[in-house]
């Protein structure tokens, strides 16, 4: 299908009033007015319902973080090398943006600066599949139960308890569980060696090109021991040995922390209430050496991507101080938060309409602000999502 045009896009993108946006103060305008309405019918009224079921255009209406973007301004393949990916820097207290290359945000760091990644390693757990009937189909594989037995995320049709899927080595495997989204499937003998010889990454369901270099969605800081995630953390494969070297030579500090990106990341909210998702678990970790650095920094402090905020902002008390350990995290940031965790920087993908991530950053500048940077994005033909452009939103006002 051929894409729209730019300019139509973005009109489908905003609302068309002066300011391109909605006006939250006529919205709450309006919303005065419907209870007052009711008062006069309905005695008792109950003010916080009304204003919890009216949520249309508000901050918490899902439809309000939605945007078109052409086809082809979704990324199926990495730009090599890696630095040379392009970057929309924001300058938070001043509103200015630049149109930059990523190897470029050196220029923003200092000495005593600190840069925090999340260092998880994908795990290659997609594997091809049919039925006996000779359907094709796929499964990503997400925890080992036992020897056999493994929880999945099964991207066949019609799957059944007692279907039998067979693989590309001719092993087979049942499906054992087949309840909504939560599957179960047992292979006849150990997988390892399929799992070894077969396996890929599971990548977005959006990249749909057979010439994606999965190779390459791994961060090149990636830890081995720590090779627990369904999904990269795609801000960080922007990097490269020798862009981190220029930072080092700033006297800037790297650290790690690591948050294991599960299936979830790739779930869309089903329900219109924002506040009523219910957001998915991921096990978390900080060292102790990597908290007292935070707390004794003398410079700034910038976050490479959701994953490592979430990680940092779980583990941060009221007081600022960031604590240390082993957890799993379900927090969701959306307009409204307020955030314990001080930092000065955030390097971030573009990310999917309606999404738990594009809420996160709307939390840091502002929805209006986010729509108005995307719709500045799509225009200058940036490339979106998991594989795409990065864009620095800097000198943060939280």
């Amino acid at each position: 299908m051929k894409s729209s045009s730019n300019i139509d896009i973005n009109k489908k993108i905003v609302n068309n009033n002066d300011n391109n946006y909605i006006n939250n103060d006529d919205i709450n305008k309006n919303n005065v007015n419907k209870i007052n309405n009711i008062k006069n019918n309905i005695k008792d009224i109950n003010v916080k319902d009304i204003n919890s079921k009216d949520i249309k255009n508000s901050e918490f209406d899902i439809s309000s973080y939605d945007y078109l973007l052409p086809q082809k301004l979704i990324a199926t393949d990495h730009i090599l090398p890696r630095d040379h990916s392009r970057l929309l820097y924001y300058d938070s207290q001043k509103k200015e943006k630049q149109d930059l290359i990523f190897k470029d945000i050196v220029d923003f760091f200092s000495k005593g600066d600190i840069l925090v990644l999340n260092n998880t390693k994908v795990k290659k757990t997609f594997l091809k599949c049919k039925k006996k009937t000779g359907s094709v189909g796929s499964l990503s594989l997400l925890e080992k139960i036992s020897e056999k037995k493994y929880k999945i995320a099964l991207h066949q049709r019609n799957p059944k308890v007692g279907t039998i899927l067979i693989f590309e080595n001719k092993q087979k495997a049942v499906i054992t569980k087949a309840n909504l989204l939560d599957f179960e499937i047992e292979f006849e003998k150990d997988p390892n060696e399929l799992i070894e010889k077969y396996a890929t990454y599971t990548l977005p369901s959006y990249i749909k090109s057979e010439n994606t270099n999965k190779e390459l969605y791994q961060t090149i800081y990636s830890d081995s021991k720590k090779e627990n995630s369904i999904a990269a953390p795609t801000a960080g494969l922007h990097f490269t040995e020798e862009l981190f070297n220029k930072l080092k030579e700033k006297g800037v500090e790297i650290l790690f922390v690591s948050l294991n990106v599960g299936l979830g990341t790739f779930a869309s909210i089903k329900v219109k209430d924002i506040r009523e998702h219910n957001m998915h678990s991921e096990e978390i970790e900080i060292t102790k050496e990597v908290a007292d650095k935070i707390n004794n920094r003398k410079g700034k402090l910038f976050l490479v991507g959701t994953t490592s905020l979430r990680t940092m902002e779980s583990f941060t008390d009221k007081n600022g101080i960031v604590n240390y350990g082993k957890k799993s995290t379900n927090i969701f940031i959306y307009p409204g938060y307020k955030f314990n965790l001080k930092f000065n920087g955030i390097i971030t993908n573009f990310h999917l309409p309606k999404s738990t991530l594009i809420m996160l950053v709307s939390t840091l500048v502002g929805k209006n602000e986010i729509l108005n940077l995307y719709k500045y994005a799509i225009g200058k033909k940036y490339r979106f999502y998991s594989l795409g452009d990065a864009m620095f939103l800097n000198n943060l006002d939280l």
